[in-house]
């Protein structure tokens, strides 16, 4: 009997032990084919976000040809915003002392002092000073209460820097005023924004805020005067043409996208001498800054490049991966359906990550989508959507600048400097140095040393200052 009982004992377990292990062959089994189909939709993703250099060429193409069409013509109906404003000249490097600029954000401003000691000095005791808009103000159409608060601001922050600005006292400075509106801020329901951003198109509209701001300094006894407003990548190009006469472009990668560039008439693209006296007169020296329309193929294209919509993308890929792979098992992770919840800084993060076992990738993805159950497998996989997204947003900006080069006349026989802000550009590694290849590739060794990409000279805000400089030929 006793004997029986444990032969019956022993087949009970070699059954359970062969069930459990028939169970963890199923589980592999199931794993790897959802890494399969998960791989399947990666390889696919990747092929459509190709971008060969014959690609690269048609954008570039496109761009210059398009940025031509909307100068030459009044037709609405152009993919380009682009705003043409002749501006005071430019910087010329020989503006030397403190300098004060205030950047608008939308929500809030930034006040900016610093000095300049020529174009072969960097930028010296750099102050910055943040200051959030308050709600009631904020949502007042008027902006003379806005106005007033910045004067009020600035007023404090000049006493409290009055020791270090003796330089300054025996003129009145000049303060230069840039925007900088987020595609989050400033939305269009609000008045106030709308006649912000309109003045970068209505130089009337312009002139009447440039005069409200005067007011305001004026009733806080701000011996400081404005003397235009313009967008922050204008202030960024006026901080590159302080240290070089070949600065021609600014770029802006954050939030959203903005490149301004030096246009100059046709009849002295050609001449070197020229081009510079014409820049430093101010005559036909023109500035453009354009951005890309929602409705037109360029309102796409700033889809694909653009800080705040790079995050979106990798979200949607993952969400198709999940739904139709269950990347990250049979549930759903709810957070995963929930719109721009990914930033570009955290695809920079999950990008950039050289830890074992993609352990940056897991933490991310439990902080933002509460994904608690993430293998190695899946977590490089979404390395490799990160890496897919990027590469594409940095090539294409890359084709973009080439693109306005190729405008302005310059790619064969000049050399071009381009000036970069934005927090994509500088934090973001690998798509940096996915956008400095893909100039390199589309130009060759000999033409793309006539283009030289650097970062803005300041950081944030400094354009500003820039601009105050430009204006003391006033």
């Amino acid at each position: 009997m006793k004997r029986g009982v444990g032969v019956t004992v022993t087949a009970v377990v070699t059954t359970a032990a062969a069930a459990v292990a028939v169970a963890v062959l199923v589980r592999h089994w199931r794993r790897r084919k959802r890494y399969e189909q998960a791989r399947r939709i990666l390889r696919r993703f990747a092929r459509r976000c190709a971008t060969p250099a014959a690609k690269l060429w048609h954008v570039a193409d496109e761009m210059a040809s398009e940025i031509e069409a909307t100068l030459s013509s009044s037709d609405p109906s152009t993919n380009l915003l682009l705003l043409v404003a002749y501006l005071a000249p430019l910087p010329t490097g020989e503006e030397k002392g403190t300098y004060y600029g205030i950047d608008l954000r939308g929500t809030n401003f930034l006040i900016v002092k610093a000095r300049l000691e020529g174009k072969d000095e960097p930028l010296s005791e750099v102050s910055r000073h943040e200051v959030a808009i308050p709600s009631d103000i904020a949502k007042v159409e008027c902006t003379r209460e806005l106005c007033d608060f910045m004067a009020h601001e600035l007023a404090k922050f000049v006493s409290f820097h009055s020791e270090t600005d003796s330089d300054a006292r025996s003129r009145e400075r000049k303060l230069g005023f840039t925007l900088s509106f987020a595609m989050d801020e400033a939305p269009e329901s609000s008045g106030m924004a709308i006649k912000w951003n309109r003045s970068l198109v209505d130089d009337t509209v312009g002139k009447e805020l440039a005069a409200e701001i005067n007011q305001a300094l004026e009733k806080h006894g701000v011996d400081m005067r404005v003397f235009t407003v313009v967008n922050d990548t204008v202030g960024y190009l006026a901080g590159g043409r302080y240290y070089s006469d070949e600065s021609v472009t600014a770029v802006n990668l954050s939030m959203g996208t903005d490149i301004a560039y030096v246009e100059l008439s046709k009849q002295t693209a050609n001449s070197p001498k020229e081009s510079s006296k014409s820049a430093e007169n101010g005559h036909q020296c023109a500035v453009g800054k354009f951005q890309f329309l929602e409705s037109s193929i360029n309102g796409v294209f700033e889809k694909l490049i653009s800080g705040m919509f790079l995050g979106e993308i990798v979200r949607r890929v993952l969400l198709k991966m999940a739904q139709e792979a269950a990347l990250f098992g049979d549930c759903l992770p709810p957070k995963l359906t929930t719109p721009y919840l990914l930033m570009s800084p955290d695809v920079a993060a999950m990008h950039q990550d050289v830890s074992e076992d993609y352990q940056v990738v897991g933490e991310k993805l439990k902080e933002i989508f509460d994904i608690t159950n993430s293998s190695p497998m899946a977590r490089e996989i979404v390395s490799e959507v990160c890496d897919i997204v990027a590469e594409r947003g940095a090539r294409l900006v890359g084709a973009g600048i080439v693109g306005v080069v190729k405008k302005t006349g310059r790619m064969a026989n000049r050399k071009s400097v381009i000036t970069i802000e934005g927090g994509l550009y500088e934090h973001y590694r690998i798509f940096r140095n996915y956008l400095h290849s893909c100039v390199w590739e589309m130009l060759g060794s000999e033409l793309s040393e006539n283009v030289i990409i650097e970062y803005s000279h300041g950081g944030s805000g400094a354009g500003s200052v820039f601009l105050a400089a430009s204006q003391t030929h006033f």
